[in-house]
């Protein structure tokens, strides 16, 4: 199956995100316009993107000591991206979007993502733009905003600090009023900015006339010292190249200065940059410090920033996905043309005999069935995750509400499980090739190298298991993991009605009781260092029961759709539940056994013993 045929049947048979046109803000679409944008954006990235997938990995960004120098094919990838509307795609029309579901828009992004993930689809930039929108003034959203949705401006991100790493709270970035007027400045307060940020993606290049940042900063107290924690962390814009009210730049360089290029395993195509603010390089009338604008309240910007980081949490499980769609797709290929060896039995035996084609092994079928079932798993969980956006977003206010709490249960998974899986899929597919796959004759080293990097960023495999088993399943008294379960046994008790799926329903039941049985009793005792000892176990399982419950529901979807032009893609379909039932699924009593334990056997081992 194509990656559009797969689309399709998970948006329109299974989600239905053909209803969505019913919705008042979606009342000027239909699938004739939702198959439109696909039909662009697979053009542009098989055209744009795809044919430079290769080079941008070898061309790596370089620095002459005045501007970061990429490759044209990026240059044109990202213009064309922008001319497609893509960047504000799920905006407003009065502000030069489409006003088209998010559930669209992550679909229309996979054929990017897939094409060439490392040349990157100005990810940041707009989920710099939507949290402006949200958070900023009226002023910052035209001047800022609206110039990163049109692709004239792009965005980043600025949160990590060199010594900090993921750990916010420990943060030394200082913003300084500027002036006794700092209140006036009609792009909001105005700031003076000095630290470093480290990791920060598209930090620096020449691809748009602008990058506007966003930055994590303390403003100090009365003594002079910074708030402990994270309490005291505002959140501010800081434009590379100042600008006035209308947007237009006044030639005056900001003091943001590029203090070196991270040279990565993956994800070459886009630069990765170490950046220090306000070092006097580049001083702004007469003065050192990154001039910056308030956005939102002071000591509020963890609050603000994070409407961006659950944004890139879902894109980075959608890269991830495709990552692992890609290289699903160039093993089922070679496995397909590649002749090796004879069957173990039967004519097998025969030495003189033809050799067969490797997708004829059984466990070769293993390896690529492992895939299907990894990557167009993770697929219909990102894009579930989206139609829960575009549900919080117009449907009643008991449904919005719902939708609101099981993407907060959620989107640890959405981020981890495909970073986690898909890359366990480019594996296998290195695997499938043998030793070519381990060569650059063959792109799947690369999709394994370019997907390494999504366990890491938008907060690590342990940082979302302690947001899952710390935060999520608890909050509200536990009532968005109790909406969850419902829906899990809803789809169980559907699927205990057809004769195929009796015994996956009972092991998706029994599953969901050991992941219920084990968060009470992680948090048996109330002490966070047992309960969280093995958060990460925790989420492995927690995810794999989800994506039980996810190729339940699709399964059930297949069977119910006329099948009679894709009977194929419905036995595929139900060949990989089957595939994660029997493989996948039994693995979670073992992750769970520790949790329930409470089990402190790393946790307790001391240093020397290592």
């Amino acid at each position: 199956m194509s990656l559009r045929s797969t689309l399709d049947f998970l948006l329109y048979q299974w989600l239905g995100a053909e209803s969505l046109s019913q919705r008042e803000r979606f009342a000027d679409h239909s699938r004739e316009t939702f198959d439109a944008v696909f039909d662009t954006c697979e053009r542009i990235a098989r055209e744009k993107y795809a044919p430079f997938n290769r080079m941008v990995d070898t061309q790596e960004p370089q620095f002459d000591g005045e501007k970061v120098i990429l490759p044209q094919a990026t240059h044109d990838a990202q213009k064309a991206y922008a001319a497609s509307g893509m960047l504000g795609a799920a905006q407003d029309y009065d502000v030069g979007g489409m006003q088209l579901p998010y559930t669209v828009e992550a679909a229309a992004n996979a054929f990017f993502a897939m094409a060439s993930v490392s040349m990157g689809s100005s990810l940041l930039t707009t989920g710099n733009a939507n949290l402006l929108m949200v958070h900023g003034t009226a002023m910052q959203k035209d001047v800022f905003a609206k110039n990163e949705f049109s692709g004239r401006f792009s965005g980043t991100m600025c949160l990590s600090e060199p010594q900090a790493g993921s750990s916010l709270s420990d943060i030394t970035t200082r913003a300084l009023p500027d002036g006794a007027d700092f209140e006036a400045d009609p792009l909001g307060p105005r700031y003076r900015l000095k630290g470093h940020k480290m990791w920060i993606s598209a930090g620096e290049h020449e691809l748009t006339d602008n990058i506007i940042h966003l930055v994590l900063a303390k403003i100090p107290g009365p003594d002079g010292r910074l708030t402990p924690g994270t309490k005291g962390i505002s959140l501010f814009i800081v434009p590379r190249k100042i600008v006035n009210t209308a947007g237009e730049l006044t030639g005056v360089r900001n003091d943001v200065a590029l203090a070196g290029l991270n040279h990565k395993l993956g994800w070459r195509g886009t630069t990765n940059t170490l950046l220090n603010f306000g070092e006097g390089k580049y001083p702004v009338d007469g003065q050192a410090g990154a001039l910056g604008y308030l956005v939102g309240k002071p000591h509020e910007g963890l609050r603000c920033m994070f409407h961006m980081m659950n944004e890139a949490r879902i894109a980075i499980g959608m890269a991830a996905t495709m990552l692992g769609m890609a290289g699903y797709y160039a093993s089922l290929d070679y496995a397909k043309n590649r002749a090796q060896g004879r069957p173990a039995t039967g004519a097998g035996k025969d030495a003189a005999a033809p050799q067969s084609r490797i997708i004829e092994h059984a466990d070769v079928r293993r390896m690529l069935l492992a895939q299907k079932a990894y990557c167009e798993g993770a697929l219909a969980l990102e894009l579930y995750c989206a139609r829960l956006v575009d549900e919080q977003r117009t449907a009643g206010p008991q449904a919005a509400d719902e939708a609101r709490l099981l993407l907060e249960v959620l989107t640890p998974m959405a981020k981890s499980w495909p970073s986690e899986w898909c890359l366990e899929a480019n594996s296998l597919a290195i695997q499938v090739h043998g030793g070519y796959g381990y060569t650059r004759d063959f792109p799947v080293e690369q999709y394994w190298r370019d997907n390494r990097l999504n366990m890491i960023h938008e907060g690590t495999h342990g940082i979302q298991a302690l947001d899952l088993l710390g935060r999520k399943v608890l909050m509200e008294g536990g009532r968005g993991l109790a909406l969850l379960a419902e829906r899990i046994t809803a789809t169980a008790a559907r699927a205990s009605k057809v004769p195929e799926l009796v015994a996956h329903a009972d092991a998706l039941a029994d599953a969901l009781q050991q992941v219920s049985e084990a968060t009470r009793a992680a948090w048996a005792t109330g002490q966070p260092g047992e309960a969280l000892a093995n958060a990460v176990p925790y989420l492995q399982a927690f995810g794999h029961t989800v994506l039980a419950w996810v190729w339940l529901d699709v399964a059930l979807a297949s069977l119910a759709f006329d099948a009679t032009k894709s009977i194929a893609a419905t036995v595929g379909r139900l060949g990989a539940t089957r595939y994660f039932y029997h493989y996948e699924l039994p693995k979670t009593s073992a992750w769970l056994g520790v949790v329930s334990s409470r089990d402190l056997t790393c946790a307790d081992l001391p240093e020397e013993a290592f």
